[in-house]
């Protein structure tokens, strides 16, 4: 096989993987912001109370490396985002970067 035929051939088998990857990564739900649900939103939730206070006013698999993302409303109005793995240990908090109101203006138009 001569160089421009292997080069062709490799980057479709390039292609062939990453296509792959990317089907196993939406099939199994990894890389999406889908909201969590029954006993693992309940144990989410808990946790992330526990450790903050508040109000979960959010919640999502798979965030930023974490294995769950709880957003939270603190008593003072702002928002923070807990991180948890998969034993629903805390990893993380973060100030929440979309701001306190993002979630009550949803929706709404600008009046600038």
């Amino acid at each position: 096989m001569n160089r421009r035929k292997k080069l062709i051939v490799g980057g479709i088998v390039a292609l062939a993987v990453i296509g792959a990857g990317t089907g196993i990564a939406i099939a199994t739900g990894l890389g999406d912001d889908e909201p969590l649900t029954g006993s693992t939103l309940e144990q989410a939730t808990a946790a992330a109370v526990q450790h903050t206070g508040g109000t979960v006013i959010e919640s999502e698999a798979g965030d930023g490396g974490a294995a769950y993302g709880v957003e939270v409303r603190l008593d003072d109005g702002r928002v923070v985002e807990v991180a948890l793995d998969e034993n629903f240990n805390v990893i993380g908090q973060e100030s929440d970067d979309d701001g306190a109101n993002e979630h009550e203006d949803e929706g709404a138009a600008d009046d600038d």
